[in-house]
């Protein structure tokens, strides 16, 4: 008998066999599409250190958004860049502030037809870049925080999400955001916890993108990367609380927090394909050092593979349109 006799590379001889015994699928489905939109805008701002992403006009935020939806993308994540910053982050719970009304925009549009989310957190809002308000010392308050972030659930509901995203990663947001959406009659609004959100260096390209007021760090209320232990505790209390999902953010950094994750948890499992995820390929692509395609779906794929059945990325629109 010829040597060897297991011959794995068999299975990989043809375009037809390698897709046919493909384990992982990366279909549009799987992905959301996180979008910007400012406040005031009359073009669309590009993004320097995130190439291809721009802030948007609520005019140009619908037709991108349609764009997305018809290319077969699961859901549009998005965010506000007010004009206005204070201390309380007073535009976040303004049914007439920017995230509020631009919901109201894309829930006319496009109505049920993709899954429209909300971030829910006060840091584009406030004048000092933090996810919460600030006490006389200094510190993120946790609990003023939630009573902030239940109007705002409320208010986010009440515009169009369906799922609303508290990326705060304060103690009890989850639960408190819960009664009070199921107190407003919101008992179908589903919630996406930010579950393990990590203090990290790749979201710095986000911060221009909506204009973050932040000086210093957010590592008192976000997670030490040093830990995973950690995560599957917030993991507990957030499906305690009532988490309908649960992210992990970063995604390629923490691939085994999300394969834990995902072995865990009995419900759907997202992963945030980061800024600095984004500006790190493009800039490598861009001096002729990766391809960019290939490295763009290997990329989401390992993603997939280790357990994400959702995954937020800036390139959902363009990978929906190479996926079909």
């Amino acid at each position: 008998m010829a040597y060897p006799a297991q011959r794995p590379r068999r299975l990989r001889s043809t375009p037809a066999l390698r897709r046919l015994v493909a384990e992982t699928e990366l279909r549009p489905r799987h992905l959301v599409l996180p979008m910007f939109v400012k406040e005031g805008a009359a073009e669309p701002a590009a993004i320097s250190s995130m190439p291809g992403v721009v802030q948007h006009t609520r005019d140009t935020l619908r037709k991108a958004a349609t764009e997305a939806v018809q290319a077969g993308v699961g859901g549009i994540m998005l965010f506000g860049v007010p004009q206005h910053h204070d201390a309380v982050g007073s535009g976040a719970t303004d049914p007439e502030g920017i995230l509020n009304v631009a919901l109201r925009d894309l829930r006319a549009e496009l109505g049920d037809s993709t899954v429209l989310m909300s971030d829910l957190c006060l840091d584009e809002f406030t004048d000092h870049g933090h996810c919460g308000v600030v006490d006389e010392r200094g510190r993120v308050d946790n609990d003023s925080t939630l009573e902030i972030y239940a109007r705002m659930g409320v208010v986010q509901a009440e515009s169009g999400a369906h799922v609303v995203g508290p990326s705060g990663m304060m103690d009890g947001q989850v639960g408190v955001i819960r009664e009070a959406l199921d107190e407003a009659g919101f008992t179908d609004t589903g919630i996406l916890a930010y579950t393990a959100k990590y203090a990290s260096a790749f979201y710095g390209p986000f911060r221009e993108a909506v204009e973050s007021q932040l000086k210093g760090d957010r590592k008192t209320y976000q997670q030490d990367g040093a830990n995973l232990r950690e995560a599957m505790r917030e993991l507990a209390l957030d499906l305690e609380e009532g988490a309908d999902m649960v992210m992990v953010k970063p995604a390629l950094p923490y691939l085994d927090v999300l394969r834990t994750v995902a072995d865990t948890a009995d419900v759907p499992v997202a992963a945030y394909q980061v800024s600095g995820e984004y500006a790190m390929i493009e800039a490598a692509a861009a001096q002729g050092w990766l391809e960019r395609e290939r490295t763009i779906v290997e990329t989401l794929t390992s993603l997939r593979r280790a357990g994400a059945d959702v995954v937020l990325t800036y390139w959902a629109t363009e990978v929906a349109g190479l996926l079909d």
